[in-house]
Parts: C-alpha cells; sequence; structure tokens
C-alpha cells in the first residue's frame, strides 16, 4: 500500500464532511460520484501498489485454471473499475487477453480510457460508464470485482448479473478490504482505519443508490459467500489474502 494515497483520500473525503453529516441525518446516502477528486485519485494511489504486487504474482495463480485462460486470451469484465488500474494491470501481463472495464462515475471512465492509452493497451482494453447491474457483454472467462462490492447498494443484483455474464466455466474474482464476520475480529489497525472509510464513505454511498443494502467496508466473509450463494453461484473459496484484503472465487 501507498499509505500517502490514504492522506490525499482522507483528505478529499472531508471536504464532504458537512454533506455526509446531513446523509447521516436524513438517510439518504452520499454517492461516490459526488466527492471530490482527490477521494478517486486518492483511493487509486493507496490501492494500486497492491494490486501491482499482488494481482498477477499471487491472486491470478491462486485462481483455477484462469492463468491459462488469461495466457490464452480469456475475455475479462472488470466491474467497478474506477480508474483502470487493475484493467491495465491485467492487459499488460496477458497480451492476449481482452478486458472490458466498466464503472458508473463518468469521470472515473474517461481517466482509466487515457490511462490505459498511456499504457499502451488501449487496442485491448475498453471502458464503459455502466453500473455493476448493467455492463454490457456475456460468456466472460473472468468478471472481476476489486474492492467495490461492498460499496454497492445493490450488491446481490450485481452478483446475479455477474453470474449471468460469466461462461459457464467462468470465474468471479472478489477482492474486499480485509475484515472478519464480527466487531472483535476488526479490532485491529487495519480495522479501524476501514471502519472509519465504511463510516465516511462506503456506507453513505451504497444508501444513495436503490437497492437497501449497505455492507460497508467491514462485511467480512460470511456476508461475501450469502451473496454469492443467492446470486447462483455453486462455489466459494477463500483463495488468499494480505494485510489490507481478502481474496474470494465464486464459480458457477
Amino acid at each position: 500500500m501507498y499509505l500517502p494515497g490514504a492522506f490525499v483520500l482522507a483528505l478529499g473525503a472531508l471536504r464532504a464532511e458537512p454533506r455526509i453529516t446531513e446523509a447521516f441525518r436524513t438517510g439518504d446516502g452520499y454517492g461516490w460520484d459526488r466527492h471530490d477528486a482527490d477521494v478517486f485519485d486518492g483511493c487509486e494511489l493507496f490501492f494500486r501498489p497492491g494490486y501491482l504486487a499482488n494481482l498477477v504474482p499471487s491472486w491470478i495463480p491462486a485462481l483455477n485454471d484462469v492463468q491459462d485462460k488469461l495466457a490464452a486470451g480469456a475475455r475479462v469484465a472488470d466491474v467497478g473499475t474506477g480508474l483502470g488500474a487493475s484493467a491495465v494491470l491485467l492487459a499488460q501481463a496477458f497480451p492476449a487477453a481482452t478486458i472490458s472495464g466498466s464503472d458508473y462515475h463518468h469521470g472515473s471512465i474517461e481517466l482509466a480510457r487515457k490511462r490505459a492509452a498511456e499504457a499502451g493497451v488501449a487496442n485491448r482494453v475498453s471502458f464503459e460508464v455502466a453500473s455493476a447491474q448493467t455492463f454490457s457483454g456475456a460468456g466472460y472467462d473472468l468478471v472481476t470485482t476489486f474492492d467495490c462490492l461492498h460499496d454497492m447498494g445493490d450488491p446481490l443484483s450485481a452478483a446475479r448479473h455477474i453470474r449471468q455474464a460469466l461462461a459457464p466455466d467462468g470465474t468471479w474474482l472478489i477482492v474486499e478490504p480485509a475484515a472478519g464476520d464480527t466487531v472483535e475480529a476488526n479490532l485491529n489497525p487495519v480495522g479501524r482505519i476501514y471502519y472509519s472509510a465504511s463510516a465516511f464513505l462506503c456506507v453513505p454511498n451504497a444508501l444513495s443508490q436503490p437497492g437497501g443494502y449497505a455492507l460497508g467496508a467491514q462485511a467480512g466473509e460470511g456476508p461475501i459467500r450469502q451473496i454469492a450463494a443467492d446470486a447462483g453461484f455453486t462455489q466459494f473459496r477463500r483463495v488468499t489474502e494480505t494485510p489490507f484484503n481478502n481474496v474470494y472465487e465464486a464459480r458457477p
């Protein structure tokens, strides 16, 4: 993790403090897309080094059969792609693969397209403005969600759409903040950081969307497993973890 990025993220988020306060009073929530640009930039600065260090070296190899599919030219959907860091990393590591990134935030998608062009992978990475419940395409070998499922107002509907978009032998890679299923399991330095981010960013964002869910950053494995099962996935396992992330595999 690049900790200075966390400070950029935090300072950007604090600019919305009066509006977050009002969102707590009304229960209306506060959308991610309404935050200061430093929130988007800081989030990528904070998480991208973790993806760089782990996505290709350890997370992809931990999944069943996925690395070979990517090497052979798999089709990938990166849902909630943000500024496209994860999509670009996958494209750079697997030159035969094609990646479709999606995010509901227009500004992030504009930057993601710019980043892909600068990295020289724009011919194999495309981006669209779409929610996790409406992204386009089908028959994907791999669908990825990086640190975003817990932010969604209707993660179950998103999971169902992902299930429909996957090939019969496809894989859903779910990367979520490191969390336990109980309060006491999260009483540690990382948990304290994530509880703060969850209360200020994640839960208000989920409440701003249709669906009625508010998982928050400290959802733990149990709620994620339940969403996958309710969406029709028959296989679910935690494949690996870091101090900041839990990594899960769900398959039809």
